[in-house]
């Protein structure tokens, strides 16, 4: 029986960080994994750290073919959509998502963390994450509304047993960059349109265009998922980080292609001030097979 790795569902933790490798050597994908299934949640004074290790699709099932749901592949091509709007693919072949109560111990634990697989990759994208208002991003509306909770998101997430790949789950992870004075410029009314819920109580309006953020990723249409989405960046530079997980890739890809415009030419209007710089998917292998490795 396959156990989903603890910190996907580790809610309230206060400082991230998301850490993304690419192999130095492609022959030494196996010694890549063994070293990410050898770090360990720390423990210290100050509280723990979740520590979730995915892979490249293509390189897990390179090792442990049994493992993976056979559709399962990495965000090798870029989405281009609607007037050729271009979600990025910046697929990577590891990463690391470590949460915990405050950022000095992220930081130490991500350090220890890059020294300990130095040998045998290099890290290619590094994003810090923090909390704001609670539960809100940074366009000021409440995110994840639709979010199961605990204990239906073990359904939503995980794969279920007797299908390969049992305990794991599929991780896509996006860098969004927000223009923040085109949507400051917008009156509430129009920035709960574009979003098709009310900015204060998210409630879903009545009358959402079909072209809303709500009515593009529908997921009574698409399928639930369990999102751990959260601000990143500076003052100057700064968006959301979309941490979604399946336990069906399809899910996943149908938003973004609904988002984009792929089927149908319409484009999410939260595109108009959002932008994806990066795009990966990662299988994240239940805790007993990253033992076995």
């Amino acid at each position: 029986m396959g156990s989903a790795q603890t910190g996907i569902f580790a809610l309230g933790t206060a400082s991230h960080a998301y850490l993304e490798f690419d192999g130095r050597e492609r022959e030494a994908g196996r010694e890549l994994v063994a070293a990410v299934a050898s770090l360990r949640e720390p423990r210290t004074t100050m509280g723990g750290v979740n520590l979730v290790a995915g892979f490249r699709p293509e390189l897990w099932r390179e090792l442990v073919p049994e493992d993976i749901p056979v559709n399962v592949v990495g965000f090798n091509r870029d989405l281009v959509g609607a007037d050729g709007y271009v979600m990025p693919a910046t697929q990577h072949d590891a990463v690391l998502w470590l949460s915990g109560s405050a950022y000095d111990v992220i930081f130490d634990t991500a350090r220890e963390a890059i020294a300990a697989l130095d040998a045998f990759a290099s890290v290619a994208e590094e994003s810090s994450s923090w909390p704001y208002r609670h539960d809100r991003d940074l366009t000021g509306f409440i995110d994840g509304t639709e979010n199961p909770n605990l204990i239906d998101a073990q359904e939503v997430a995980v794969i279920p047993e007797g299908r390969p790949g049992a305990g794991g789950t599929i991780l896509l992870l996006q860098k969004w960059s927000h223009d923040a004075a085109a949507w400051e410029s917008l009156p509430v009314a129009s920035q709960e349109q574009v979003i098709g819920r009310t900015k204060d109580e998210s409630v879903e309006l009545e009358d959402r265009a079909p072209q809303s953020h709500v009515g593009r990723t529908d997921q009574e249409r698409f399928g639930k998922i369990f999102r751990r989405n959260m601000p990143y960046g500076t003052v100057t530079e700064h968006g959301t980080m979309f941490v979604g997980f399946s336990a069906e890739q399809r899910r996943l890809s149908a938003m973004l292609e609904s988002m984009a415009g792929v089927t149908d030419g319409v484009r999410d209007a939260l595109t108009g001030y959002a932008r994806a710089l990066t795009g990966a998917y990662y299988f994240v292998p239940s805790i007993q097979s990253l033992r076995g490795m």
